[in-house]
């Protein structure tokens, strides 16, 4: 019983997903894959410090995954031009510094990685904000 409320409550959320994917905006999508490849950092920091190895590789080739076949394949270098290139860069970097962290077992490679995917995160919303407009000055002559 217990497997298959799991199961269900699994299906459930996968459901959730799919259908938040596919409602999503294109912006969107690259935001949930800035959220994905964090939480997946995050969750390779919390598996080393406990020391679960297997958990601990799991979750960083899920950030691999995202930043190098989500992130880094949704660049668009004819469009994108110079920031495409730099962020091209970036990912190849952070991939490397997520390979360092799962060779030698540091977090530091993966805290430098989640603060720069954080940094990106923030800057891509920014992107997607509209900007706000100052309120205008009242047009309402004084009279004197």
């Amino acid at each position: 019983m217990y497997t298959n409320s799991r199961n269900s409550a699994h299906a459930y959320a996968n459901v959730g997903l799919e259908t938040g994917v596919i409602a999503a905006s294109p912006h969107q999508l690259i935001s949930m894959l800035y959220e994905g490849a964090e939480l997946a950092v995050r969750m390779a920091i919390k598996h080393m410090n406990e020391g679960d190895i297997a958990k601990k590789s799991a979750a960083i080739s899920k950030a691999s995954s995202i930043i190098l076949e989500g992130l880094q394949a949704a660049l668009d270098p004819k469009q994108g031009g110079d920031i495409a290139q730099r962020l091209d860069s970036l990912y190849v970097y952070m991939n490397q510094r997520l390979m360092l962290a799962h060779i030698n077992n540091q977090t530091a490679p993966l805290e430098e990685v989640l603060g720069l995917l954080r940094e990106l995160h923030g800057a891509w919303q920014q992107i997607g904000t509209p900007a706000r407009t100052a309120p205008q000055p009242s047009h309402h002559s004084i009279a004197a």
